[in-house]
């Protein structure tokens, strides 16, 4: 048995098949989701979605920027604030990026600064994270 996943952000549908399994960072932590699964609506957060293929078992792994998900009848639909594939993502910029919002963050002042400086490094660390399939 099988989920169809689609991922949809503002300008693209990115992934739009069926799979094994997905891991999915909410607000809440992270959830596994297999064949009849509880229907569920959550929030997404900034983090790694993890996707197992039929094939080979093969996992994928999208590096996801916030907004919300359905779960019901096997079919999970995420729409996304932001997504890229970890095979999008150039290495080298993801790992400067990051660098640069930590340096950023570790120099912030004020509160506002502190918050938007902090969702930077978050995205940046996602980035960094799906590229080398690791977590801090």
């Amino acid at each position: 048995m099988t989920l169809n996943l689609c991922v949809l952000i503002p300008n693209r549908i990115i992934w739009d098949s069926e799979v094994k399994e997905i891991i999915l960072s909410t607000t809440s932590g992270q959830i596994g989701v297999l064949p009849n699964h509880a229907p569920i609506a959550t929030a997404v957060d900034i983090g790694i979605l993890r996707i197992r293929l039929n094939e080979n078992d093969q996992w994928f792994t999208v590096a996801l920027i916030g907004g919300f998900a359905r779960i019901s009848n096997n079919e999970i639909t995420v729409l996304g604030n932001d997504a890229e594939m970890s095979t999008d993502i150039d290495p080298q910029e993801a790992q400067q990026t990051f660098e640069i919002a930590e340096a950023n963050f570790s120099r912030a002042e004020g509160e506002k600064q502190a918050i938007e400086f902090n969702l930077a490094l978050r995205r940046a660390r996602t980035r960094v994270e799906a590229v080398n399939g690791i977590s801090y």
